[in-house]
């Protein structure tokens, strides 16, 4: 989300002729877009404007701009103890981001512009001519979340659910694709609670499956409670939708995704991977899981192992429990510091066995590749699978923008190695 809203800003500011640079020194406004998931953000962004301050201590000052959640969340604070910063620009305000830098260019005024104005900023992005020329292209489609989980600080600091219109997602996927996209990714904080006058996710996708010249669909995160049967049905019948789903879990444990105000069970969880599987028998998961939620117990714990190895993630994204402020769960008496990281390090050793395994399995096997660019290496290109998984192989063609079948010969824990292979030769998948 953070990676299209960036985007989105730097196209709005080149209405006011700023162009993006790649060397600090040159700027003449430094905007840092910062997320508030997990721990540590704050500081994050203090070190950040401390390395601005260090860089230009003896140039003339840039303006400062501190974007997104943690703006949004702690935007006062930034402001009063943080000197340097010029502005704070919440996630549903960024629209608003030319007029603040003029406003400061003929002031010394700090702004603070932290309002929910997420129909107004929607009703914005439809105007900008997107100047995203990137194979795979994110695109938003929902931003908030009504959900409140215990843990999560998204509804605090992107509001309520929001939806944009049905037609303005599709002439900026139209237009991404006439840019040189084949490949969308469709963004939401709780991207399959998508609902525009009663068109939903499994409509998007549907319409996007019918665009010529996109090659690709994938979207994310989704959420098990918002996992309607017509949305499972589409994973079945779209034949450009990836068969990669993301669809975060946390725990293995119903008593802990109770506690967390989840609204689904573990078995419902099941429910909807077995479901999938019957559409689609090449679907495979990726999830994310939080470790020593308070009150976890050892039982709760190895649920949750258990869970990981039923369900054999390819991917997975694990960190210990991390109290955001604000949120119900920073009250919460925390499970002792040595025994959470110890359950980390069991959890993260079996995910990365389990991807390992899988990995490996893929060797010798050949898989369809949709190339992305040129790596830094001389006659080297990355692409990705229709899993997601990072490849690299050799090649005199420029193989940017192409599909093609590679036949792996080689893997670490987060590239697979391989070679092009004939057109003509049949496509194989691994287990």
């Amino acid at each position: 989300m953070n990676e299209y809203d960036s985007n989105r800003i730097l196209d709005f500011t080149k209405k006011i002729n700023y162009i993006s640079t790649k060397n600090i020194e040159e700027a003449d406004c430094y905007i840092l877009n910062t997320c508030h998931i997990r721990a540590k953000a704050t500081d994050k962004v203090y070190h950040e404007v401390g390395r601005v301050k260090k860089e230009f201590k003896y140039k003339k000052k840039p303006i400062v701009l501190i974007v997104g959640c943690v703006a949004q969340a702690e935007g006062e604070v930034l402001l009063k103890k943080e000197k340097y910063i010029d502005a704070v620009i919440g996630p549903q305000s960024y629209h608003t981001i030319n007029k603040i830098i003029l406003n400061i260019e003929n002031s010394n005024k700090k702004i603070n512009s932290t309002e929910f104005e997420v129909i107004e900023k929607f009703d914005q992005l439809h105007l900008i001519k997107n100047s995203n020329s990137k194979i795979s292209s994110f695109l938003t489609i929902q931003e908030g979340c009504d959900k409140f989980c215990k843990f999560c600080v998204v509804p605090y600091t992107r509001g309520p659910e929001y939806s944009r219109s049905s037609s303005e997602i599709i002439s900026e996927a139209k237009q991404l694709i006439e840019n040189g996209s084949q490949e969308i990714i469709l963004l939401g904080q709780n991207v399959n609670a998508y609902n525009f006058k009663d068109k939903k996710l499994s409509d998007l996708l549907y319409s996007l499956n019918e665009i010529k010249d996109l090659k690709r669909i994938r979207y994310t995160t989704s959420h098990p409670k918002d996992f309607t049967n017509d949305l499972i049905d589409a994973h079945g019948e779209c034949k450009k939708l990836m068969p990669l789903l993301h669809l975060p879990v946390q725990s293995g444990s119903t008593k802990i995704l109770k506690s967390m105000n989840r609204n689904h069970t573990v078995e419902e969880y099941f429910e909807i991977i077995e479901k999938l599987k019957k559409k689609n028998p090449s679907i495979k998961f990726s999830s994310d899981f939080i470790i020593a939620y308070p009150g976890e117990t050892k039982d709760d714990f190895e649920k949750t192992v258990s869970l990981m190895k039923k369900v054999e993630f390819i991917n997975s994204y694990s960190f210990n429990f991390s109290a955001r402020p604000g949120t119900p769960a920073a009250n919460l008496k925390k499970i002792n510091e040595k025994i959470a990281k110890e359950r980390l390090t069991i959890f993260q050793r079996v995910a990365g066995e389990i991807k390992t395994k899988y990995r490996k399995k893929l060797v010798d096997s050949t898989i369809n590749v949709l190339f992305e660019n040129k790596a830094k290496d001389a006659d080297k290109y990355f692409g990705r699978d229709e899993y997601f998984n990072s490849v690299i192989v050799n090649s005199k063609e420029n193989l940017s923008g192409k599909v093609r079948n590679v036949k792996i010969n080689s893997c670490n824990q987060n590239t697979l190695f391989g070679e092009i292979i004939s057109e003509n030769k049949p496509k194989e998948y691994a287990a």
